[in-house]
């Protein structure tokens, strides 16, 4: 064992690891994120303005029973970096690191919600071949790691390539995503976690509510690790 830390340390030295947060090396088990941007990065919580924006999010969905977001996005934020790296840079850990401390906060806390699936947002298959994964799936799947609901990529599927929601009203965004998506034919869950990056207007979790709705779905839980500050 000591002769396996001297080997690492050894390692780290020589080729250092980073923090995808602030870029500081790593030291001993500390991988992906090192232990002050665990601490730091800015949770929502259950209580504050963001958490009475994120409960009226989908006011007008009945059967969105929870809207909660990890972390609050910013502009130039650590969050935003986070997140650009796991969605442009390649940085599939990234997306597993998260989805595994949101998993692992609301275990603790004893919000997490009785389901039978986590669900991810799909991209269209043009956009996954282009970037090589899905974010969501990344982060769903950390989450289910660290909670051990059961999770599915492919239970909700995209069938048309839209353009991207970014600079888009909320109208536009829900015409942009409208009849996008199809369930797949084995799909039998009433009770889900439907999990996405970031948290905007919500149209796009939305149009996920509707086609699983009409699939015979009848309770969701929002959940993202981020919601966007405008």
């Amino acid at each position: 064992m000591i002769l396996r830390t001297f080997f690492a340390d050894l390692i780290d030295l020589i080729f250092p690891r980073c923090c995808t947060g602030c870029d500081q090396s790593l030291i001993g088990s500390e991988a992906t994120l090192c232990t002050f941007c665990r601490i730091s990065l800015p949770r929502i919580g259950q209580s504050g303005l963001h958490a009475d924006t994120l409960r009226y999010k989908f006011v007008n969905e009945p059967r969105v029973l929870l809207t909660h977001s990890f972390l609050l996005f910013t502009k130039k934020s650590k969050v935003q970096k986070l997140l650009h790296a796991l969605k442009y840079r390649g940085n599939q850990e990234i997306g597993l690191v998260l989805g595994q401390m949101f998993g692992q906060e609301m275990q603790s806390a004893g919000t997490l919600p009785p389901v039978d699936l986590i669900i991810s947002v799909p991209l269209h298959f043009k956009k996954r071949k282009s970037r090589g994964y899905n974010q969501s799936d990344l982060l769903a799947q950390g989450f289910s790691e660290a909670t051990g609901i059961p999770w599915s990529g492919s239970a909700l599927k995209r069938i048309r390539y839209t353009e991207t929601q970014t600079g888009k009203n909320k109208i536009e965004r829900r015409e942009n995503v409208k009849g996008v998506f199809e369930v797949e034919n084995t799909f039998t869950a009433k009770k889900v976690i439907i999990i996405d990056d970031v948290l905007t207007t919500g149209a796009t979790l939305e149009e996920c509510v509707q086609t699983l709705s009409n699939a015979g779905c009848s309770e969701f839980y929002i959940l993202t690790i981020a919601l966007a500050q405008h």
